[in-house]
């Protein structure tokens, strides 16, 4: 038997949230065991700094006008350190209360000193599980926060470009450091779903090429469900994008402008792939049901010959099996040996029709 992989893509139960007042900062989700870690990247041009700390209190000294600081916080159920970024940087109360909401769909919050978006993050853990993170930015005039579930993340390719100074994204501001966090996680979908894809195929060859099992249904199921569940998290992000391209103000640069449409069509191709692999995925659920009745179409076949070939003998057998004293055949020397050869003679009369006919 197959064993059946699950993905860890749930949605956390909002019970602690009930009956509490709006802005109540409390933490919803699944990782309450994760210590909050807080890593600062702070650069120009010419300058780069990196440093580990657990207290938010070590981040606050990094104000220099001329550089962008980008500071990552993994971990939310401590929020009492999230709280302290928040009045740092005088963060809205609600917005708080998203940051350590994991059950907050995608969305983006404009404020007159920030930029607020939130989006979801998927990536294979190291069991080999798609991971569903809830991740929050805070764009400011020149830094950028980052909150997320646990450490872990897609961001070790802009963690190498500031390290290592390569291409644009020492040269530009906060903006274009915030776009760089959202394309490292929509060029992540497109692993995702190209896993789903591969799936898909698979699932197709087996179909086709192998008697199908009761284990395919719920290996259909499960990617019905993933694919569902990945949808959920991909498609918000599309408003997102799109409004943050449109957004007034001086916080997003128009160097960064054309930078924000790219990534607003990856957005979009990621939703229609989205789109046409669930689509794909149903299609094997009714590929697998016409399966099944094309094998119960042969074995019905192959019955109903069986029976039509018996119709005749039968009849013979029952006309000559009835009990009357007046039959002349009955007292025939050779009369059964005919009988048999009557009988044998139509067996292979109708097998000879039945595959002329192809229905064998």
């Amino acid at each position: 038997m197959i064993k059946r992989k699950r993905y860890s893509l749930r949605r956390p139960k909002p019970d602690k949230a009930l009956h509490q007042a709006p802005g109540t900062v409390t933490y919803i989700g699944h990782k309450e065991s994760v210590e909050t870690k807080l890593e600062v990247i702070d650069y120009n041009k010419e300058s780069f700094e990196r440093f580990i700390s657990k207290t938010p209190e070590d981040a606050f000294k990094f104000d220099a006008p001329e550089k962008v600081t980008w500071f990552n916080i993994d971990g939310l159920s401590n929020t009492e350190n999230i709280e302290k970024l928040g009045k740092y940087y005088e963060l809205h109360q609600l917005i708080i209360e998203d940051i350590v909401n994991t059950n907050q769909r995608p969305k983006i919050d404009e404020y007159d000193d920030y930029i607020f978006v939130v989006a979801k993050m998927l990536y294979h853990g190291k069991n080999g599980h798609l991971e569903n993170e809830h991740i929050s930015f805070v764009l400011g005039k020149d830094y950028v926060l980052s909150f997320q579930e646990a450490g872990g993340d897609v961001f070790n390719n802009v963690r190498d470009r500031l390290s290592e100074s390569h291409g644009r994204i020492r040269s530009n501001g906060a903006d274009y450091l915030l776009f760089a966090l959202l394309d490292a996680i929509v060029d992540n979908y497109f692993i995702v779903i190209e896993e789903i894809a591969d799936k898909i195929e698979n699932l197709e060859e087996r179909l086709f090429e192998s008697e199908p099992n009761d284990d395919i249904t719920f290996e259909i199921q499960e990617l019905k469900r993933t694919i569902l569940r990945i949808r959920r998290a991909v498609f918000p992000l599309r408003e997102v994008v799109s409004r943050l391209e449109k957004m007034d103000g001086n916080l997003i640069n128009d160097r960064t402008l054309n930078y924000l449409r790219d990534l607003y069509d990856h957005v979009l191709q990621v939703s229609e792939n989205i789109d046409i692999y669930r689509e794909m995925t149903w299609g094997l659920m009714d590929m697998y049901m016409t399966t099944l009745s094309n094998k119960m179409n042969k074995v019905m076949k192959v019955l109903t010959i069986i029976a039509t070939i018996f119709i005749p003998l039968t009849f013979i057998a029952g006309v000559y099996g009835m009990n009357f004293k007046n039959m002349p055949e009955l007292q025939w020397e050779y009369g059964y040996y005919v009988l048999w050869g009557v009988m044998l003679t139509i067996f292979v009369l109708m097998l000879f029709y039945f595959k002329r006919k192809k229905w064998l």
